[in-house]
């Protein structure tokens, strides 16, 4: 883009003494004039929907201008640099799955690594756990709760007797005592099965001699496990960073 350039100062003209030859105004000066004119025309920009070739140059508004003022491509970079940094202030944490520092990629601010190995857990006034910010507790680490089981069985009580039965001129049942000062009575002469009164006069029990249960049982047990990092919610790991400055 050039300005008009005049090349003849036709006013100088006026002030030659008649029959001064300069005192002519030629047309090849005048042709000059005119190409002058239009060479700067050809170069200038239409104020209307004006098109710029190369690499136009502008003032650049001072930040936060906010009128159809034409903004410079530095105008542009510094709203977008504080765009950003007003959504990351000081005191923000940064998530990202890159390593990369948000120094290097955002372009500001002194980033710092955060929470490591760690959940965050929103900021509850009304726990004492989560009642401070950046408070930690909790533990990787899963306990089983000490507690007890325990079991009652009543037994309303119950006998074991011994009867005799007659049977075609026959008392049964038929008792012997052992070596071991056992008495054992028969229930029937041919059945196998028979009851056994042994012990002390102070220590006896009685019983039948095959094996019986009560029906009763009790078992103890606990459930849930200890262990090493067994007590984790699902997760996904990312990189924090803490911004410091």
């Amino acid at each position: 883009m050039s300005n008009y350039v005049q090349s003849t100062n036709f006013a100088t003209k006026d002030n030659l003494s008649s029959g001064d030859p300069l005192k002519i105004v030629k047309g090849t000066e005048i042709n000059t004039e005119f190409a002058n004119i239009a060479i700067a025309v050809a170069t200038k920009a239409d104020l209307a929907s004006p098109t710029f070739t190369g690499t136009p140059a502008a003032p650049t508004a001072s930040s936060g201008t906010n009128t159809t003022q034409l903004a410079t491509t530095a105008f542009v970079q510094a709203a977008v640099t504080a765009g950003i940094q007003a959504l990351h202030p000081v005191g923000s944490i940064y998530t990202a799955v890159v390593s990369t520092n948000p120094g290097t990629l955002l372009g500001f601010g002194t980033w710092t690594a955060f929470g490591a190995g760690r959940v965050m857990v929103g900021f509850d006034s009304s726990n004492s756990l989560f009642d401070t910010a950046e408070e930690t507790g909790g533990s990787a680490d899963a306990i089983t709760v000490s507690h007890t089981h325990t079991a009652t069985v009543t037994d309303s009580g119950h006998r074991h007797e011994l009867a005799a039965n007659v049977s075609s001129g026959s008392v049964y049942p038929n008792t012997t005592v052992t070596s071991s000062n056992q008495i054992i009575a028969n229930a029937w002469a041919s059945n196998s099965e028979s009851y056994i009164l042994a012990g002390t006069s102070t220590d006896a029990t009685i019983g039948r001699s095959s094996s019986e249960t009560t029906g009763v049982s009790v078992a103890n047990s606990s459930t849930g496990s200890s262990g090493t990092n067994a007590n984790y919610p699902p997760y996904i790991t990312v990189y924090m960073w803490k911004r410091t400055a």
